[in-house]
């Protein structure tokens, strides 16, 4: 293993030429500012870390007077900037503590008395320890802001934007986990609005993108070596074609470590997932004979539901419910159980739960509300404690059950729901789990299993990723979520499964502002769904807006076949439908295929002479089916086109069924031949057309009527995934 150096270039280890970092430098500095109990390094300790991590900074010195600030800036060149130097004084500009562009040593010892003036007026007790003299940044850069937090979702994240005085107006941000790879780095250089910028626009010539991408990898990789950092802000960085320059160093240190979540490996993940999911015997503890009561819901379900494995009630004070025999406490069932559910108060679960543990059973589904989400914090801390003695996980609490349709079981109080399918869905809030059961009838959109999780104390999120990507029942994950307990759970898990199958989120709380007090423009930037936003993207889950896209999306894409391409096609009986559709082809960053003059010159001969080829390619409304059908079969037959947006008017001379018929077979015997394409469809006209888009879906082809946006929508969705299931070329 390499061992720490002071050396800022590189050092090779094996064939990998990897930065080499001080990191015993760093370490003396953090750990002497604790030891004083200090949130927040001066701008001179900032200065020792980031020339440990070899971030570019202007020369600098601390002077303690007026005459060491003037001696300082003989040394360095004029013009220079003075920065006030103090613990207690964060915000340097608010205290009257930044003089900038001081062209002689009058200027400098004039702006020295002024400066110390100022801090010593905005707070009488702050510790000054003397007064930053920095060379001045050559004109001409572009300021940018170079970050790192710690994020409570999702551990240290690096920041990337727009520099400046604007910075907190403008939020042009964004983030990618750290430590950051150069990768990671480049893609945030595209990420933000104003990326153009960074190019070069106006006659201002391109920044040096090697060494800004250097430098946000650099600091990433000082925040992650060093849990207690908490906040790293390098703001403003100049960069221009000649390098780049960290102006301004603000690091703050946290107060303690984070609490460690309890982690488990894959193996005891796919272990309990599966007993969970595929059990043999369930016990059901408040089990009821009593209609009314969820103990008898919960049996119901179960039994009407036709799961093939024991079903064994537990209630102390009954014999026999719904014809099975009762047993007074879960250690008197016999033999193996996988599962628990639980249907009692909150306040008998912990003893309960401890029988559970010294039965031996692996899961524990927790339907009983009265925990967390009612204050009452401590109760369920006290279950996650059992539970982990003795090696139980719980679902819930705090859920309306879940539901594994491919072994028939129905372990809830709500609805019963038996149609096997291939897409898997969880939702935190019980009333959402009830409107994803709802849309699936609606739609016949089969399921494998839907899961409620409650108040995650324990199975969240990235344990089911881990079960679903293996499922063979599954081949599409929809989650809705308010929070991720462990967020790096979540994107590794993710990471893992979107290489199979694709992953549809639904983050709620889209809007909320992240409401922490934050030391720094990093931290003031990094409003919770800011980094939802791009550490979901990084990791390469399809994020839906709203709920019935999330739903949308999860029922469309497992019929969709992988593009192979870039080239989408709008082939459309209405003009204004082909517009509508062009602009949700760049709304969902796809590529509308610029036809070669042979395939233009092939289209002309089927459509009529006031159509128009092109794309899109305008049929005009009164064709009869043979020319929507001539220029379908043209769309799939072409090897330069990838996928197929078909714009559909109702009129009388191609009825909607008729419409629905002769593309469905069209693309059937193109399956046949091994040629598949992703096909959606826009119908507009009377409420026929809605029987025919679920005739279509049926068959393969995602079409939705009165709607140009959502057949886009979801094509984007299946592009989005192939790129970042490595499948398809480009960015995601």
């Amino acid at each position: 293993m390499a061992q720490d150096t002071t050396t800022q270039g590189t050092t090779t280890r094996g064939t990998a030429t990897q930065p080499a970092y001080d990191k015993d430098a760093v370490r003396a500095v953090l750990q002497a500012a604790r030891s004083e109990g200090r949130t927040a390094l001066t701008a001179p300790e900032g200065k020792l870390l980031t020339d440990a991590y070899g971030i570019p900074t202007p020369a600098e010195g601390l002077a303690e007077c007026a005459d060491d600030a003037v001696a300082l800036a003989d040394r360095i060149g004029f013009p220079v900037a003075l920065k006030i130097v103090s613990p207690d004084i964060l915000h340097k500009t608010d205290a009257g503590g930044v003089r900038v562009g001081l062209n002689s040593a009058a200027e400098v010892r004039g702006a020295f008395t002024a400066i110390v003036s100022n801090a010593r007026a905005y707070d009488p007790a702050a510790r000054i320890s003397g007064v930053q003299v920095q060379q001045m940044v050559p004109e001409g850069g572009q300021e940018v802001i170079v970050g790192a937090v710690t994020d409570p979702t999702f551990g240290k994240v690096v920041a990337f934007g727009l520099g400046g005085v604007l910075v907190e107006v403008l939020k042009d941000i964004t983030f990618r986990l750290a430590p950051a790879s150069h990768e990671d780095a480049e893609s945030m250089l595209d990420g933000i609005r104003a990326a153009e910028v960074l190019r070069g626009v106006r006659g201002r010539p391109a920044v040096d993108r090697a060494a800004l991408a250097d430098l946000i990898v650099r600091a990433s990789q000082l925040a992650a070596d060093f849990p207690e950092i908490a906040e790293v802000d390098l703001n403003p960085v100049f960069a221009s074609a000649d390098g780049v320059l960290a102006a301004d160093v603000r690091v703050l240190i946290s107060e303690g470590p984070a609490k460690e979540r309890r982690r488990y490996s894959r193996e005891e993940i796919l272990g309990a997932m599966r007993r969970l999911m595929r059990p043999r015997s369930v016990a059901v503890i408040g089990a009821s004979g009593e209609p009314g009561k969820i103990g008898n819901s919960v049996m119901r379900n179960l039994i009407d539901g036709g799961f093939p494995g024991d079903i064994h009630p537990v209630n102390p004070k009954a014999d026999d419910i719904l014809g099975r025999k009762a047993y007074k406490t879960v250690m008197d069932v016999p033999g193996e159980v996988d599962v628990a559910v639980f249907a009692i108060p909150a306040k008998f679960v912990p003893a309960a739960l401890e029988e559970v543990g010294r039965k031996g059973i692996p899961n524990a589904v927790l339907i009983p509300s009265g925990f967390a989400e009612t204050g009452e914090h401590a109760l369920q801390e006290r279950i996650v404690a059992i539970a982990e003695e003795h090696g139980v996980r719980l679902l819930g609490p705090n859920i309306y059950g879940y539901y594994s349709t491919w072994q028939d079981l129905c372990a809830t109080f709500c609805t019963p729901y038996d149609v096997k399918g291939s897409v898997a869905l969880t939702s935190q809030s019980g009333g959402i789990g009830m409107a994803i059961l709802g849309f699936a009838r609606s739609t016949k959109t089969g399921v494998s299993a839907i899961v409620g999780l409650g108040n995650k104390s324990d199975v969240d999120e990235d344990d089911l990723l881990t079960y679903f990507g293996e499922d063979e029942n599954t081949q599409c994950i929809a989650m809705h979520l308010e929070d991720l307990k462990d967020g790096r759970a979540f994107v590794e898990a993710a990471r893992e499964t979107v290489r199979k199958k694709p992953i549809v989120v639904l983050k709620a709380g889209r809007t909320s502002a992240g409401a922490r007090a934050a030391g720094s423009h990093t931290g003031a930037l990094a409003g919770d769904d800011a980094v939802y936003e791009d550490i979901l993207r990084q990791a390469g889950v399809i994020r839906a807006p709203g709920l019935n896209d999330m739903l949308e999306y999860a029922r469309a894409l497992p019929v969709l076949p992988t593009p192979q391409g870039d080239n989408v096609v709008i082939i459309t009986g209405a003009g204004g439908s082909g517009v509508l559709l062009s602009d949700a082809i760049v709304d969902n960053g796809l590529s509308l295929m610029t036809i070669p003059d042979d395939l233009d010159a092939a289209f002309r001969r089927f459509i009529p002479p006031f159509g128009a080829a092109g794309n899109p390619v305008d049929i005009t409304g009164g064709e009869p089916p043979s020319t929507y059908e001539a220029t379908i079969r043209l769309g799939m037959e072409d090897p330069r086109i990838h996928a197929l947006v078909l714009g559909y008017w109702h009129t009388i001379v191609t009825p909607p069924m008729v419409f629905a018929e002769l593309t469905a077979r069209v693309v059937a015997e193109f399956r046949e031949r091994g040629i598949e394409k992703p096909v959606v469809a826009s119908l507009a006209g009377d409420t026929e057309v809605e029987e025919a888009c679920a005739y279509l879906f049926e068959r393969g082809v995602v079409a939705y009527p009165y709607t140009t946006e959502r057949p886009v929508a979801v094509l984007g969705a299946k592009y989005r995934w192939a790129r970042a299931a490595g499948l398809l070329g480009g960015a995601s």
